[in-house]
């Protein structure tokens, strides 16, 4: 699965006089951030499975340009339903597995067609679970303490079994694909012998559009309702540039790695992947072609091996052979 981590807190912020947290109530985003002081050194580097959210008015501009009607939250509502009130939410701009995020889905409003946007869970909650987190239980080793529960991962979901995993089945069938706005995602590359974070930009500063699939989970405990996404992936073993990313197994050949992509959206097939049949949508299911991406952090990273070509030529990788160099 995709690991991603999450740019600076500057992007983010431009949300910030738009709103009030619903964990407090009448205060605005911009107090919020101020409040939570950006990430820790440790978060940064540590941390995995985390993308940035596009600024509002990045992916706003850029979606009305070519869709007619889009519904945004003005406002993350601190209550549901007939007056109950929801669990607090913390509106980060790191969105990392179970934060809170924003999509966009297709909707009917007024006999029109068009988008809204929506707060919610970033793991698909599975229809009929107990709790936002299904838990599991890792298997126990011979000889060592039983391991504690885990909350199952959801918040990837393959495009080869999407249609058939419990999780995830009942949304695609049902047609509930998304669009998550991200202005980078971060990817592990190891071909320095150690780990180098690559920040996935696009090169034309547009905001990715990735594709994923939505929910509609009710708390039995409190009859919230609760919307959760998860982001589809797909095999990029041949792709000239994402097979280079994530760690690859040595006893695996190359074009067996599984390694895995978020999928791309561009605008002419938003509304065909958000609410066209199914064959269309798996049409769409593939990585972004290799021009989309920002180049910076692959050509530093091909700066360090020519480095050390010195040392070990043998080492230099099929990309920054003779007819590369």
């Amino acid at each position: 699965m995709p690991h991603c981590r999450i740019a600076a807190l500057s992007a983010a912020k431009r949300w910030a006089s738009r709103a009030s947290l619903p964990d407090a109530p009448g205060i605005g985003y911009a107090r919020h951030w101020r409040a939570i002081g950006g990430l820790s050194a440790a978060h940064n580097r540590f941390m995995c499975n985390l993308y940035h959210m596009s600024p509002k008015d990045d992916f706003e501009i850029y979606v009305r340009r070519h869709i007619g009607k889009l519904w945004l939250p003005e406002v993350v509502d601190d209550r549901v339903g007939a007056g109950r009130v929801a669990s607090p939410v913390v509106i980060k701009p790191t969105v990392g597995p179970f934060d809170t995020g924003f999509f966009l889905r297709a909707v009917v409003q007024g006999g029109r067609l068009g988008v809204k946007g929506e707060w919610g869970q970033w793991g698909l909650i599975r229809p009929g679970a107990p709790s936002r987190r299904d838990m599991v239980q890792p298997k126990a080793v011979p000889g060592k303490k039983t391991p504690a529960p885990r909350p199952r991962s959801t918040n990837n979901a393959r495009a080869e079994t999407v249609a058939t995993l419990p999780t995830f089945r009942e949304a695609w069938r049902s047609g509930r694909r998304c669009l998550i706005p991200a202005s980078w995602y971060q990817e592990p590359n190891w071909e320095t012998g150690r780990n180098r974070w690559w920040q996935l930009r696009r090169a034309d500063g547009l905001p990715w559009m990735l594709a994923g699939l939505w929910n509609e989970w009710i708390d039995p405990v409190t009859g919230e309702l609760v919307p959760s996404y998860t982001l589809l992936t797909c095999n990029c073993d041949d792709h000239p540039l994402l097979r280079r990313l994530h760690r690859p197994d040595p006893k695996l050949p190359p074009q067996a790695q599984d390694k895995r992509a978020v999928i791309h959206i561009e605008p002419q097939d938003w509304m065909a992947w958000m609410g066209g049949d199914e064959a269309h949508a798996r049409a769409l299911m593939h990585p972004p072609p290799a021009e989309f991406f920002d180049l910076s952090d692959a050509q530093a990273t091909d700066a360090l091996l020519r480095e050390r070509v010195f040392a070990s030529p043998d080492d230099l990788p099929d990309h920054l052979s003779d007819d590369g160099r």
